[in-house]
């Protein structure tokens, strides 16, 4: 099977990794997996977005730890969608946060002819307060990459 996923995947942590995982379990091991980390306009407007090689050596690094050896690509995408509306892939996997982008993808694919995408929904994964891990919380020293809370002067 040929899976999809995206996203920012800055400050790679225990949501990202759950969503990588996730994608790899749906393609078994003769499928493969695109990962797209969005580049370009579209995180000009996000803040403190690692560069993108150092994202993407993230990924590799949790890759190589997991042992996960299947097939997989990792690129930029510079939209929403990346090569997901035109390229034959099976299924996406999303969290909550993603799920409507998903739905326009099938829409896309569906106007252009192509078989829609199962859409496979991960739930967000939390940190020690209940709340989502983001990205935005790990930056701002609220908690760690794997929901730990982090002491406040």
């Amino acid at each position: 099977m040929k899976v999809c996923i995206g996203g920012t995947f800055n400050q790679l942590h225990k949501g990202h990794k759950s969503l990588i995982k996730k994608a790899f379990e749906m393609a078994g091991k003769n499928g493969s997996v695109f990962i797209g980390l969005t580049s370009g306009e579209i995180i000009k407007r996000k803040k403190g977005v690692q560069p993108f090689e150092k994202r993407k050596k993230a990924v590799q690094q949790f890759l190589s730890e997991e042992e996960i050896t299947e097939e997989v690509t990792i690129e930029p995408i510079c939209d929403r969608y990346g090569p997901s509306v035109e390229e034959e892939f099976d299924a996406i996997v999303v969290s909550p946060a993603t799920t409507n982008t998903a739905y326009e993808i099938n829409k896309k694919r569906k106007k252009i002819g192509k078989k829609p995408l199962k859409i496979v929904q991960i739930p967000f994964v939390l940190a020690e307060d209940n709340v989502q891990i983001s990205s935005t919380r790990i930056r701002k020293k609220e908690i760690d990459e794997n929901g730990n809370i982090l002491k406040q002067d």
